[in-house]
C-alpha cells in the first residue's frame, strides 16, 4: 500500500469534492432541483445556504410538523392527510439512504468534514488529546442524539403548530445547528451568525446557536467528531440502517484476539467494535461507516465493509503495518517540528 494512498486519504478527497458540491453545487443542478427535487438528503446539507445543492432531510420534517401536522389535526382534518408530506420526505431520504447507508455522515456530510479538518489542525497546533474519550462519558452523551431528534426536530415543531409554543421553536434545531452558520459563512454569507433581538426566545435561541458553534469548534481541536455524536442526522440513520446496501461486519472466530486497535482507531469511541464477539453485524447506531476500524484491524478479514454481500474493504495484516506506519509519521509531524526545521 502506498503511505500516502490509502482508504482515509480517498475518504478526505470525497469529504472535500463533497464539500464543496453541497455547499455551493447550486450552480450545477439548478436551484429548481436543490429546492424542489432533492430536500431529504442524508447530511446535514443546510437550506439556509442560498447555494447548496441539497437540502437536509430534518428541515423539511421541521416545517411539516410545524405548518401541516398540527394544523390539519387542530381542524380534525385526516391523520394520514397531516402525515403524508412526511411520509413521502421519509421515503425520499431512505432512497437516499439505502445506497450509502451511514456512510452519509463519514463520506458526506460537509460538517462532519468541517470537524475532521479542524481535529487535524489541533493535532498539528501539538495540543494535549485524549485519543479516545472514557466510556462513562461516551455512555453519557449517546441519548442527546435521540432527544435532539425526538425534541427539536419532530415535538417542540409540532407544538408550535398547535399554537403551544411559540414562532421561534418551530424549526428550532435548524436554529441551532453548527451547520447553518458554517455553510452560509463558506459562501461569504454572515447573515446566521448574529443575536436576533425580535424577541427574547429568538435571542435566547441566536445566542445557543453562536454558542454551539464556537464550542465545537474549540471541542473539535481536541475531541474527535463533538457534534457528531449528538446529531439528530445520526439518529435517523441509526433508525435506518439495517435496510442500507453498505454493511459493516465481523469475523471474529478464530482471529480476533480483542487487541483494541479498532475501537482505539474509532472517531466515535465505539468499543463495542472489539468488545462484541458473536454479532457479525456490528454497523452500530454511532457509526459513520469512515472504514477507520477496518483500516487498523491487524486480523485478515476480520472486519470488513461490504456493498450487500460483496466485500468492498477488508481487514488486512500487509495494508494495516503501512497504514500504521503512515499514521505514526501523520501523528509526529506538528506545525512546531515542520517550522523547527525549516528555521534550522
Amino acid at each position: 500500500m502506498n503511505s500516502v494512498i490509502n482508504l482515509s486519504t480517498l475518504r478526505k478527497l470525497v469529504q472535500l469534492s463533497a464539500f464543496i458540491f453541497l455547499v455551493y453545487g447550486s450552480s450545477v443542478v439548478g436551484f429548481y432541483a436543490a429546492d424542489k427535487l432533492s430536500n431529504a438528503f442524508p447530511v446535514l446539507a443546510c437550506a439556509y445556504d442560498a447555494e447548496t445543492a441539497d437540502y437536509c432531510a430534518l428541515i423539511p420534517l421541521q416545517h411539516q410538523m410545524d405548518h401541516r401536522v398540527a394544523p390539519v389535526l387542530a381542524a380534525g382534518g385526516a391523520v394520514i392527510t397531516a402525515i403524508m408530506p412526511t411520509l413521502i420526505t421519509l421515503l425520499t431520504f431512505m432512497l437516499f439512504f439505502v445506497f450509502l447507508n451511514k456512510a452519509f455522515c463519514g463520506w458526506i456530510c460537509p460538517l462532519g468534514f468541517f470537524q475532521e479538518l479542524v481535529n487535524m489542525v489541533g493535532q498539528k497546533l501539538g495540543l494535549q488529546r485524549d485519543t479516545s474519550l472514557s466510556d462513562r462519558t461516551v455512555d453519557r452523551i449517546r441519548p442527546w442524539k435521540w432527544l435532539l431528534l425526538v425534541l427539536l426536530v419532530f415535538t417542540f415543531p409540532l407544538l408550535t403548530g398547535f399554537g403551544i409554543t411559540g414562532h421561534e421553536l418551530g424549526s428550532p434545531f435548524c436554529s441551532i445547528c453548527p451547520s447553518r452558520i458554517l455553510t452560509t459563512l463558506a459562501t461569504g454569507n454572515t447573515s446566521q451568525l448574529v443575536v436576533d433581538t425580535t424577541n427574547d426566545g429568538y435571542m435566547i435561541i441566536s445566542l445557543i446557536a453562536t454558542f454551539l458553534f464556537g464550542l465545537m469548534i474549540a471541542l473539535a481541536l481536541t475531541v474527535r467528531q463533538p457534534f457528531c455524536r449528538i446529531c439528530p442526522m445520526l439518529a435517523m440513520h441509526a433508525v435506518f440502517r439495517k435496510i442500507g446496501f453498505v454493511r459493516l461486519v465481523k469475523n471474529s472466530k478464530p482471529r480476533c484476539d480483542k487487541c483494541g486497535l479498532c475501537a482505539k482507531a474509532c472517531p466515535m469511541d465505539i468499543r463495542e467494535i472489539h468488545t462484541e464477539m458473536d454479532k457479525k453485524d456490528v454497523l452500530f447506531a454511532d457509526c459513520t461507516l469512515c472504514g477507520r476500524c477496518v483500516e487498523f484491524c491487524p486480523d485478515k478479514d476480520v472486519l470488513q465493509m461490504k456493498y450487500t454481500a460483496l466485500p468492498i474493504f477488508r481487514a488486512d495484516p500487509d495494508y494495516f503495518k503501512a497504514r500504521k506506519k503512515a499514521q505514526d509519521r501523520w501523528e509526529k509531524s506538528t506545525f512546531r517540528r515542520w517550522f523547527g526545521k525549516s528555521e534550522s
